[in-house]
């Protein structure tokens, strides 16, 4: 399958795109205790000309341990959050430490790690840092997923 790009101004348009949680259901922010490690939930920008997913998966072993990601047409990554996991390489060889967050970058895709900015309140607080995440991804609204017991 060819790889899909998107030039900077269009992934930077995208990102900065505001956007809500389609109709439906909210799901609970996922639990590893109680099975459940990933949801997945489909937005869509105000103009309804766009549609995105959000993601956040869970490990069932280091509960401290999440990614958040945020995506368009599927399948680009326009950002992305790791938290707690293994330090990241980037293309110039650069390694990267937990927490992280992806951008989309002309001709990497989401290759790219840095450090969180500073509007990331509290990385140690996965509800928070989600948040933080939900906002820097300039999703407006109501939080798209219940927070649940274990965020």
């Amino acid at each position: 399958m060819p790889e899909i790009l998107l030039s900077q101004s269009e992934a930077d348009r995208l990102l900065a795109t505001e956007k809500q949680a389609a109709l439906g259901e909210k799901p609970l922010f996922p639990d590893p205790g109680a099975g459940k490690i990933k949801v997945e939930v489909e937005l869509r920008s105000n103009d309804n000309k766009e549609s995105f997913l959000l993601d956040v998966s869970r490990s069932r072993m280091k509960i401290s341990k999440a990614t958040y990601q945020h995506r368009v047409r599927q399948v680009i990554i326009l950002a992305r959050v790791d938290l707690d996991g293994p330090p990241h390489r980037n293309p110039d060889g650069v390694e990267m430490p937990c927490p992280h967050l992806h951008v989309y970058r002309e001709g990497f895709g989401a290759k790219w790690a840095g450090p969180l900015p500073p509007n990331f309140s509290n990385p140690n607080d996965l509800w928070q840092t989600f948040e933080d995440f939900c906002d820097f991804c300039n999703i407006i609204g109501p939080t798209p997923i219940e927070r649940g017991l274990l965020a």
